[in-house]
């Protein structure tokens, strides 16, 4: 699994490589800044990519621009974002295309490489990975829990979904049929206040508002 890695810190970029390399990875490139990032992904379109979301020159907010350019240039352009801080508005616009493949941690709070590693793998399989800190963050828009709206179906379904589960096999574990899925889904959205012109990815949003009310994190 080819892996671009776009991070100013020289000791941590270079920590990166030699844990990636040791677990079957190839880092096909380390990049200290936007540009950088982006002819490295031009050249050798990897299938995965870990980015900070300060970089130079003015530490601000290069990293993760230059990850959502890309990921409009290359849609489905798998990126976890590993940063010390949460830029919420670049948060949100990440997941907002509904391709999946993202992922954003915070380097203070990985306490496990094998995690890092797995959350990297699911983030290149097309999964969502974020910290609960950042998905606090990004659900702040909400002044209750929208979850305490939901009938017990309806929570039966949002919880198979959080669980990776697509709408066949939830319809077989609750004996409903797929239609009546695809429904309770529709009626989840509408009171999560998910509408189709939402600008984030619904089942996405859906399942860190659950994950979220439950006080769990998203793996």
């Amino acid at each position: 699994m080819r892996v671009v890695i776009a991070e100013d810190n020289v000791l941590l970029s270079s920590g990166l490589e030699l844990l990636l390399t040791a677990r079957g990875f190839d880092v096909v490139a380390i990049t200290q800044d936007a540009p950088g990032f982006t002819t490295a992904v031009t050249e050798h379109r990897p299938d995965v990519t870990i980015v900070d979301v300060r970089l130079p020159p003015t530490f601000r907010d290069e990293g993760i621009h230059a990850a959502l350019h890309a990921r409009r240039r290359y849609p489905g352009l798998p990126v976890l974002v590993l940063s010390q801080y949460v830029e919420q508005q670049y948060a949100g616009e990440l997941i907002s295309d509904g391709r999946g493949g993202v992922g954003y941690l915070l380097k203070d709070r990985v306490s496990r490489v094998s995690e890092f590693v797995d959350a990297l793998r699911r983030v290149a399989d097309g999964g969502t990975v974020m910290d609960p800190e950042v998905i606090a963050q990004l659900l702040t828009r909400h002044a209750h829990d929208p979850i305490a709206d939901l009938t017990s179906r309806e929570r039966q379904v949002l919880a198979l979904m959080a669980e990776g589960k697509d709408n066949t096999t939830i319809a077989a574990r609750l004996v409903i049929t797929e239609n009546a899925v695809h429904k309770h889904i529709g009626n989840i959205f509408a009171k999560l206040g998910l509408s189709p012109d939402d600008s984030g990815h619904r089942r996405v949003l859906a399942v860190l508002s659950y994950l979220s009310s439950q006080g769990r994190t998203p793996r």
